[in-house]
């Protein structure tokens, strides 16, 4: 399950740490993600993309200190919660996170089946069903790093995918640029920037990285763990960056393909069908193609996160070999297929995924800021106060447009 650093040459170390924030960064562009992406670039052309930038900073501050959390204690944060709060309090966080995870995973598996739809014309509950199968496989084939390696590719044809329909639909680069870091927003947009903002930073994401961050020997002395800290840093803006690009491409293509052609879309399957007579049958296949991988990918690791969490919060090893591991991937695939099977709005069942994960955020971040503040639990690692600022900053206003979506989703009544 582990791997020594690399010794030698400083590149080699370097690709030798890469891995585990690409884990999460499956789940940066997870259906929900999609979702929202395609509705400000089919919406607002290029006028939102600076909140594709804005989150992937925010991400990449929080997703840092998870796998600080990680390294700094040698566990994840499910074991530093019941080890360091009241049974208590530490069995309410572990309730709502596994409710977190199977909300997430609900949504995953469905993106999985809709992407085998686009691509195969599959019934929703075959795709369903394969997705649940292959995910099972991969998270319990006790090869971790062959499941790493897995996870990469998809996210390399992910890129791909999307560099070639740039190149198809040719966007305007002399506007396109400047909206990426220029803040534009109106009456009419603030909802989908919020929405775009308010669904990068997930709860299963963040204690998926203090987890995965132990397949690398990150050493046991605090001189050891200091030397290696810059590799986890450079690991973790380097996946979030690439989530950055693949966002931020998703939301160019949908405003120059349906922006421009004013085409409303509704939905994922809407945008796909669309996405062929306005650019062409390759871009519309490229479309489903990373949208199934992205699908079956964030699926893989909402599992892993949720099957880690339930071991974690039990006190048992966090470990893909042991019986009950396995046991908690298998029976917490269940729900997800029998809602898929009986599925008439993929819709609403995402939105529904959203506020699920809007309610359980703060029980997440709290107990990170917490954690990563106290030099108790985190010696000379604890985060300083100018990262702990930034954090608290970051983790009010997710919180905060969280629940102000809860309250939207709630008012109109999805």
């Amino acid at each position: 399950m582990t791997i020594a650093p690399a010794k030698g040459f400083p590149i080699r170390t370097i690709l030798s740490f890469l891995g585990p924030g690409f884990l999460v960064t499956v789940g940066f562009i997870d259906p929900g993600n999609w979702a929202t992406d395609i509705a400000g670039g089919s919406r607002f052309g290029y006028e939102l993309l600076w909140v594709i930038t804005l989150s992937t900073l925010m991400l990449i501050v929080i997703q840092s200190m998870a796998a600080k959390l990680g390294i700094a204690t040698g566990k994840s944060l499910s074991v530093n919660i019941r080890e360091r709060f009241t049974a208590p309090v530490s069995g309410f966080l572990g309730i709502t996170i596994v409710a977190a995870c199977a909300a997430t995973d609900m949504a995953e598996v469905l993106g999985g089946a809709i992407g085998f739809r686009l691509l195969f014309g599959t019934p929703l509950w075959a795709g369903a069903l394969v997705t649940i199968l292959l995910k099972i496989l991969l998270v319990t084939s006790q090869r971790y790093h062959r499941l790493e390696a897995i996870i990469v590719g998809f996210l390399g044809i992910i890129a791909l995918c999307y560099v070639i329909e740039i190149i198809i639909v040719k966007p305007e680069w002399p506007s396109l640029l400047p909206a990426m870091v220029v803040p534009t927003i109106d009456v009419n947009s603030i909802y989908v920037a919020l929405a775009m903002l308010g669904a990068v930073v997930m709860p299963h994401n963040i204690f998926l990285h203090s987890n995965v961050i132990h397949s690398r020997k990150w050493g046991i002395s605090e001189q050891e763990k200091a030397s290696v800290l810059r590799y986890e840093k450079i690991d973790t803006f380097t996946a979030m960056m690439l989530g950055w690009l693949v966002n931020s491409a998703m939301v160019i293509v949908a405003a120059d393909v349906f922006f421009h052609s004013h085409v409303a879309v509704a939905g994922i399957e809407q945008a796909a069908a669309t996405l062929r007579p306005l650019a062409g049958p390759l871009a519309g296949l490229l479309f489903s193609i990373a949208f199934l991988l992205a699908g079956v990918g964030s699926s893989v690791t909402s599992s892993m996160a949720e099957a880690n969490v339930i071991t974690g919060f039990l006190g048992k090893p966090e470990d893909p070999r042991t019986s009950l591991y396995k046991i908690a991937v298998f029976v917490t695939a269940l729900p997800s297929f029998v809602i898929a099977l009986f599925a008439t709005n993929t819709l609403r069942i995402l939105i529904f995924s959203q506020a699920v994960l809007a309610i359980q955020l703060p029980f997440t971040l709290v107990p990170l800021l917490i954690l990563c503040r106290s030099g108790k639990v985190m010696g000379r690692f604890k985060s300083g106060l100018w990262e702990f600022v930034a954090a608290v900053f970051i983790s009010v206003v997710v919180v905060a447009l969280s629940i102000y979506l809860l309250y939207a989703i709630v008012a109109k009544g999805a």
